[in-house]
Formats: C-alpha cells, sequence, structure tokens
C-alpha cells in the first residue's frame, strides 16, 4: 500500500522553523528572575551567523536598549532595561534577518520569598573549606561521566576520586556537630578538561552556568544550599573572574577578540600580587601579572571588554539568587583589573546588601594585605575596593613562622603579636578571614611539627583572635601532609570513610584513631563554645607584648570577657595577676573552656605547658 503523503501548511512549516532553530541556540543566562535588584539584563545568545540578524521584543515593561554582535558572527548580545514592575512569565525574543525568523520564550522566574538565604557571613562564623572531590562520594554512579573528558581515578593523587556534593550532604551533622556554622566548597562550576590537566579542584571552569556533572546537577546545588540553610548552617560558593579553563566552550570560538589576554605576548603571570599596591611598579611587571595566564590551561580573562564585565557580574547575581548563597570567595582577587573587581564587588553587594565577599589576597605583608579591603570612612586615596573580607595570610604566615622559628625577642611568638600591632592598616580586621591552612598550603599539622599540642595552641588562637576563622576539612582530625611532598595531592587528602568500602570512617568515633578522636574533641569543645561567645564574636582585642614566651590577650564586651594564655614553654608557667589588672579587676573566677574547671584568678595563677588556655572570666 502507498504510504500517503501529509501536507504541512505554510503556518506549520514556519513553527518548525522556529523550533528548530531556536533549540540549537546557546542562551545565557538560561532564565532570569522578575523584581531583581537591578534592572539590567544582558542575555548572550550563540548560535551559527546569529550576528546577522536583530532582536525584537515587544513585551510591556521589557524595553530592548541595544544589541551587540561579537567579533564572531555566532554571537550576539541582547540588552534589556527590566521594569520593576514586571511580572513573572515568559517573552518572545525574535530574531529576524534571515529567510525565517528565531522565536526564543525566556522566562522571568518569580524570586523566592525565603529569607533565610544570602545571609552573609561574619566574625559569629567558624567556616569549614572543604574540597567535593576528596570529601565523601555520596554517588559513584556520576563518578565517570561518558562524553566528559576525565574520568575518576582514586589511585592518582592529583587525579579526580569522585566526591561530590552528595557526599558533603551525607555529613552535614558532622560538619554541624564540629561546632562549624559555614561550609565553603571549593569551585563545582564544570570543569570539563583533560585527564592531563587533573581539574578535580574547580578552578579550571568550562561553563559558568552549570554544575559539573560528577559533581551532580544544578538542581542538586540548590537543593545542597537549603539542606545547609534548614540545618543552621551558610553555604559560601567559590568563583574564578581570573581565568577559565581551556576547554572552556567560548576557546572553540570567542565572542571578542579581546575576550582573553593574549599568551603569546604576556606569557604567564609572575604570581606577585604586591605589583598592584606598588606605588614604583613598572608597566612590565603590571602587564605580566594582571594579563599573563595563570598557567597554560589556563586563559587569562580580559575584564576591560564591557560584554565580558557584565556577563561575569551578571553570572554572579545569577548564582546568589538561583541557589541562596550567603557568600562568595573569589579566587586570586588580585591578579584581575582591580578597577573591575571593585565594580563587581559594589555591584554585588548593592544588590545583596545582607551578602558579603572575602576575596583570595596572597601576599606578603600586612600593607600589602590591607590594600585590598574597602577603604576606610573617610579615606580617598582614588581606589576603593569595596570589598568587605580578604583572606588573612598573615595570619597564616604568622602562625607558620611563630611555631618553627627559635624563640626570643624577634621571634617566636612575637609573630603573632607583630601580625595583629599593625590592624590599623585595615579598615575593619574584624571582617578578615583568618585560617591556619587552605587547600592550598601544606597542612598546619605537618607545618607544626606534627605535634598535637601545637595544632591545639594555634586552633585555639585561630578561634579566638579576632577575624573570621576558616577550618580545613581535616584539621580537626589532625591530618599531616600526605605523599608526595609538598604538591597539592598531598595537601588534599580523602577523608577516610566517605568512599565505599574504605577499612574506617572518620565520621564516626569508632573510626578514629585516639589522635584523631582527641583532635575533635578539641576542636568541636572550642568551636561549639565559640558559637555563643558575645565577645568573640563582637568583642574588641586588648594584649600583652608577650614576655617569656608567654602571649597573652582579651576578647571583651562590656558584658563579657575572655582571656587567653598561649604559653609556648615546655613547663608551665605563673600568670601575674598584677601585669594584667587592668583586664582582670573585677573577676575572682574563671572557667577553662577546653576542660571546664574552675580557676581562681584572685591572684597569682599557673597555666599548662604547651597549651593555649581559654578562660571565661567570671565575677
Amino acid at each position: 500500500m502507498k504510504t500517503p503523503r501529509i501536507l504541512l501548511s505554510p503556518a506549520i512549516l514556519i513553527a518548525l522553523a522556529f523550533n528548530s532553530l531556536a533549540q540549537g541556540l546557546k542562551v545565557e543566562p538560561p532564565f532570569w528572575y522578575a523584581q531583581m535588584p537591578t534592572e539590567k539584563l544582558q542575555i548572550m545568545l550563540y548560535g551559527e551567523n546569529i550576528a546577522d540578524r536583530r532582536a525584537v521584543i515587544d513585551h510591556e515593561g521589557i524595553t530592548l536598549v541595544n544589541q551587540i554582535a561579537g567579533d564572531s558572527k555566532n554571537y550576539l548580545f541582547v540588552n534589556l532595561e527590566i521594569s520593576p514592575d514586571v511580572q513573572p512569565g515568559k517573552f518572545d525574543i525574535t530574531l529576524v534577518g534571515g529567510d525565517l525568523g528565531i522565536k526564543i520564550a525566556y522566562e522571568l522566574k518569580k524570586r523566592t520569598t525565603d529569607t533565610n538565604r544570602n545571609q552573609g557571613f561574619s566574625s559569629e562564623d567558624v567556616i569549614y573549606l572543604l574540597m567535593p572531590d576528596r570529601f565523601s562520594n555520596g554517588n559513584p554512579d556520576n563518578d565517570t561521566i561518558e562524553g566528559m573528558l576525565e574520568p575518576a581515578n582514586r589511585e592518582d593523587p592529583s587525579g579526580r576520586h569522585g566526591g561530590d556534593i552528595q557526599g558533603v550532604l551525607d555529613h552535614l551533622d558532622y560538619i554541624k556537630d564540629l561546632g562549624m556554622t559555614a561550609v565553603w566548597l571549593t569551585p563545582v562550576f564544570e570543569n570539563d578538561q583533560t585527564p592531563e590537566y587533573k581539574a578535580y579542584h574547580g578552578y579550571a571552569a568550562t561553563d559558568m552556568y552549570k554544575i559539573d556533572r560528577r559533581f551532580g546537577s544544578n538542581k542538586e546545588f540548590v537543593d545542597f544550599v537549603k539542606a545547609c540553610h534548614d540545618k543552621g548552617l551558610k553555604v559560601i560558593m567559590d568563583m574564578i573572574h581570573n581565568h577559565i579553563g581551556d576547554q572552556h566552550w567560548w576557546m572553540k570560538d570567542l565572542p571578542f577578540n579581546n575576550w582573553v589576554h593574549d599568551q603569546s605576548v604576556y606569557g604567564n603571570t609572575s604570581f606577585r600580587g604586591t605589583v598592584t599596591s606598588d606605588p614604583y611598579a613598572s608597566q612590565y611587571d603590571m602587564d605580566k601579572l594582571v594579563k599573563g595566564w595563570f598557567i597554560n590551561e589556563m586563559p587569562d580573562l580580559d575584564q576591560r571588554n564591557p560584554v565580558l564585565a557584565d556577563y561575569l557580574i551578571q553570572n554572579t547575581l545569577w548564582w546568589i539568587e538561583y541557589s541562596g548563597i550567603d557568600g562568595i570567595r573569589m579566587d586570586t582577587y588580585v591578579y584581575p583589573y582591580k578597577e573591575y573587581m571593585a565594580r563587581w564587588a559594589k555591584e554585588t553587594l548593592e544588590a545583596y546588601p545582607n551578602f558579603n565577599i572575602v576575596g583570595e589576597s596572597w601576599v606578603e605583608t600586612v600593607a600589602h594585605e590591607s590594600y585590598w579591603q574597602e577603604d576606610k570612612e573617610g579615606e580617598d586615596d582614588g581606589f576603593n575596593s569595596y570589598l568587605p573580607s580578604v583572606t588573612d595570610f598573615q595570619i597564616h604566615f604568622a602562625v607558620r613562622d611563630g611555631f618553627n622559628s627559635n624563640f626570643g625577642w624577634e621571634s617566636g611568638i612575637m609573630k603573632l603579636y607583630y601580625a595583629l600591632s599593625q590592624d590599623r592598616l585595615y579598615s575593619d580586621p574584624m571582617k578578615n578571614v583568618i585560617f591556619l591552612d587552605n587547600h592550598d598550603l601544606p597542612r598546619i599539622y605537618s607545618i607544626l611539627g606534627e605535634k598535637p599540642e601545637h595544632l591545639k595552641m594555634a586552633y585555639a588562637f585561630l578561634l579566638t583572635t579576632r577575624g573570621i576563622p576558616q577550618v580545613y576539612y581535616g584539621t580537626e582530625l589532625g591530618f599531616p601532609q600526605g605523599p608526595g611532598e609538598w604538591g597539592d595531592g598531598a595537601k588534599r587528602a580523602e577523608m577516610p570513610g566517605g568512599w565505599e568500602g574504605d577499612s574506617r570512617s572518620v565520621f564516626t568515633a569508632s573510626g578514629r584513631t585516639d589522635l584523631e578522636n582527641e583532635m575533635h574533641k578539641y576542636v568541636s569543645t572550642i568551636s561549639n563554645w565559640r558559637k555563643n561567645s558575645d565577645a568573640i564574636h563582637d568583642g574588641k582585642l586588648l594584649h600583652f607584648l608577650p614576655e617569656n614566651n608567654v602571649y597573652v590577650y582579651f576578647r571583651y564586651t562590656d558584658s563579657d570577657r575572655v582571656m587567653v594564655i598561649m604559653n609556648m614553654n615546655e613547663e608551665e608557667t605563673t600568670i601575674s595577676r598584677a601585669k594584667h589588672i587592668e583586664m582582670l579587676r573585677g573577676y575572682s573566677n574563671a572557667t577553662n573552656i577546653a576542660n571546664n574547671s574552675t580557676i581562681d584568678v584572685s591572684g597569682d595563677f599557673t597555666v599548662p605547658a604547651k597549651a593555649t588556655t581559654i578562660l571565661q572570666l567570671q565575677n
């Protein structure tokens, strides 16, 4: 029997053409929200020869401001102004200029009314930093994804191991019980890099609107943020605007010729972030820092391109609104153009005033560090970063050197004093994120000679000095530096018990060694006490010059006072009440936070050797 011939009407043929062409387009952001705190919206359209077309929009409350074709004919950037009165719903973007039009149904979603999101973070918090790939493998089915370039290989210390968002979700109670109040994940954006590069860490994005499928999905990340909020944990998202991965889909077809810096001209960066604040810096050194590539696999973005700058800022706002995150840690903050980073910080915080941002400012001195924090009130030096918080590497350096130098007038514990005594240079040192180590540094336990008493001393200092403490996963267990000397893989060990078939689980007391349990108990005791300490959260700091390897400082408000004594000596030492009377007057007793014992401070008293004693003072 002969198959009947089906004739389609011209209207149906046009509709099919519209659908076929529209489905071949890439649209970013994939959707937006009505009543956003900004009225600007830039939509990037990517498709074959799309620059030959022009967008037409006819929707009340939406104004087409302009449209910009890329240097590549495959990009068109459509800039809109969205009225604050526009209601959620869809509107059509019609592209004309070919034989047939292209119609895109774009959606403005309704913003959530949940107030338990975008909360920011502060000195009330203790941040738990972890690498999802190395923390726990909650879904073995996504370890290796067909079509993605790098499979999982746990045998390779520098390879992808299979940890994921579900794995972190499975252990939120462990993180909360430890006394942490916020979780910082190293980047979870798609990093579809070659196996030779090994992008498990997430710092070489290949798509800035997608969660890497080996970590999970966009929805899983949103659900993770909500689950954290339900448990009273905040979430800090790691972002990178300095560079992308060389396998990013842009690199196959750059939107503009100046979208990335020319590596053949500028080579790789000098890694010397001090150059930006150097009044005598040469243009050569400035170009090397800002325009040089981080490494060969990380093309360096040129944020002077206004379309790129808008793209990156808008991507930030999209993730904040879409996921509900509470803060951002911006990687390599001192490497891009500082004018762009200032604009990014300013516009982000204007849109979300309760939000917070910390910028990675890995530089050598307090003066270089403080340059990157927002200006003090009334200060006008021609540049304001608008950045509330910096990563306080100076505290790390002070702890590292303080425990590893000869004791004396200019060394040892004096390093801590010297770092803090320069706090006048910061606009607000209480906003600094302080840490003992992180994913880029050798494990602090090994730096401190793998001595538990040293790690306890350093941890107690971290949680009682000024600032916002960040704890690197495994520190609570005394993780040492792993095999491989000081390479990245050695800094980023797996959490035993996070993978099916592991011989033990450090997430349970029975699976931990005696030393791990000892450290875990100490960390959780101090961290959970800190949650309710007004003196630590909001109090002033007053310290005394270290003397005979003993450093004493106080944190205090009008109604709460804490005394901290770091005794670096091999024997117990006597603390003079008379020397510290300006802070001890009116107080006769204290509780030792570590063991809940009572100490009489009405006269001189002793503190143990090799310990940081935290005393809650009482009348």
